[in-house]
């Protein structure tokens, strides 16, 4: 039999180019099976009751916990991330487990109204099973974020993850088994563009969460709009990260580093446009082009090296297109800027100078090592130029002056602003953009609402 993208998922691994595995894509037969399988275990899981399946949270993070080493070295071995970012990764959701089984069951209690009787509350009531259409680029974080919430709250979890990282799809399946998650409370399947369109009609299915590209977050909102399912959907990203004339330049200078070369690059929400005011913009580029070219970059499996290869062939090949046309339109090359020779998919730290707002990388995402240097006149045109996007993820400022930076904050038109600091998810706070960027919230108790039926309970109203 030929296998290829049409038949198969290939994994393929991005520092070598050898092919780790291949799998064949769901058939109708497979679809139905884990469609039946999962209206079963929705309808027993939400009887369960809250204290139960918040102790099974913290089951999951043991049995995480337990296979980290190995988990860790999936992600490495077929996205490429650098081990050391790796094994955060997996603590990190571990510790997501953890938190929601603590504080969880208090965000799922009834909540009292301010009618006339006092009898009226809100309950959050389990919605049913939602299909979960997940990235390669943070291969575990991205399905934990969005299926411990959704479990929690007594919903049934099936993923559909990119295809490049079955090995950890499988393995994040594994998990939940060791935990002793029921069968079709989390499930998994690999399918196709065709087997989705094909669960997200069926009414087992009764709700839909995207992590992905703007084109594909389209393409299965117009899908869900058309079955009426509601949709979280969690797209691309173009963060402005602002610096001002009084910032502290060296703490400036480490966020953006970090912010914009980890994952080597390969984050949604992340800085990518750097609009840097007038005065202080020579000094932040010198040192930041530098810190940039310090960073170590090679075999992800080496602890020393801080960026490893991109995670497929075509996406470097794209990422380097975009890079030519912006250095046509007449931006300047600091750094980088060529492809690596050899097997492994390597693209180096890349830092663009003279930037404006109708050249490529400023007006698209750049999804890779690659910064692009904005310099504005002054505060408000900062603010101007982070708002020219048709993205709004997240934004960052550097400033000294607090007051200025929260009314920047108010006018600026993302999902969450970094005052001195560089954007990360935590369960602690809501994840989530406007524009085209998307929409809903993950995390946070607005994430564990996302996929609740909220539900009105009024006795004696006349």
């Amino acid at each position: 039999m030929t296998i290829t993208p049409a038949t198969h998922a290939i994994s393929i691994n991005p520092a070598t180019g050898e092919q780790l595995s291949v799998l064949p894509w769901a058939g109708a037969d497979d679809i139905e099976n884990a469609l039946q399988l999962a209206a079963a275990g929705f309808r027993d899981w939400r009887e369960t009751n809250i204290d139960y399946r918040a102790e099974k949270l913290r089951d999951i993070g043991k049995a995480l916990r337990a296979r980290s080493e190995e988990m860790a070295q999936m992600i490495t071995r077929e996205m490429g991330k650098p081990i050391n970012q790796a094994r955060a990764e997996v603590a990190k959701s571990a510790n997501l487990c953890d938190w929601y089984a603590e504080h969880g069951p208090a965000m799922l209690k009834a909540e009292p109204t301010l009618v006339e009787n006092q009898q009226a509350v809100i309950e959050y009531r389990p919605l049913g099973t939602i299909l979960a259409i997940m990235p390669w680029n943070f291969p575990l974080w991205q399905v934990m974020r969005g299926a411990v919430p959704i479990i929690l709250a007594g919903n049934g979890y099936l993923l559909k993850h990119a295809p490049n990282v079955m090995g950890c799809a499988q393995l994040i399946a594994q998990v939940f088994k060791d935990a002793g998650i029921p069968q079709g409370v989390y499930g998994w399947l690999n399918a196709d563009n065709d087997g989705v369109t094909q669960m997200i009609k069926d009414s087992r299915i009764a709700a839909i969460t995207v992590t992905g590209s703007v084109r594909a977050g389209a393409a299965i909102g117009a899908q869900a709009g058309a079955a009426l399912k509601k949709c979280v959907l969690e797209l691309g990203g173009s963060d402005p990260f602002i610096v001002l004339n009084d910032a502290d330049l060296e703490l400036a200078v480490k966020a953006a580093v970090a912010g914009r070369y980890q994952n080597t690059g390969q984050v949604c929400a992340a800085a990518k446009r750097f609009i840097i005011e007038e005065g202080i913009a020579a000094a932040f580029t010198e040192r930041f082009v530098a810190a940039a070219a310090a960073l170590k970059m090679g075999d992800p499996r080496d602890e020393e090296n801080a960026l490893g290869p991109m995670a497929r062939f075509d996406l470097r090949d794209e990422l380097h297109h975009q890079v030519e046309k912006t250095l046509a339109q007449g931006a300047r090359l600091l750094l980088g800027g060529e492809k690596m020779a050899g097997a492994g998919n390597y693209y180096p730290p890349t830092v663009l100078a003279n930037v404006t707002p109708e050249m490529t990388a400023f007006r698209e995402e750049m999804f890779g090592p690659v910064a692009a240097i904005t310099i504005a006149k002054d505060a408000e045109h900062a603010l101007e130029l982070a708002n020219d996007s048709e993205f709004g993820l997240s934004a960052t400022i550097f400033t000294t002056d607090e007051t200025q930076a929260r009314q920047m904050a108010a006018r600026l038109e993302c999902g969450g602003v970094y005052i001195n600091g560089y954007c990360a998810s935590d369960a602690r706070v809501a994840f989530g953009g406007v524009k085209k960027s998307g929409f809903g919230r993950e995390l946070s108790h607005f994430g564990l609402h996302e996929f609740c039926n909220i539900q009105t309970v009024w006795k004696d109203r006349i």
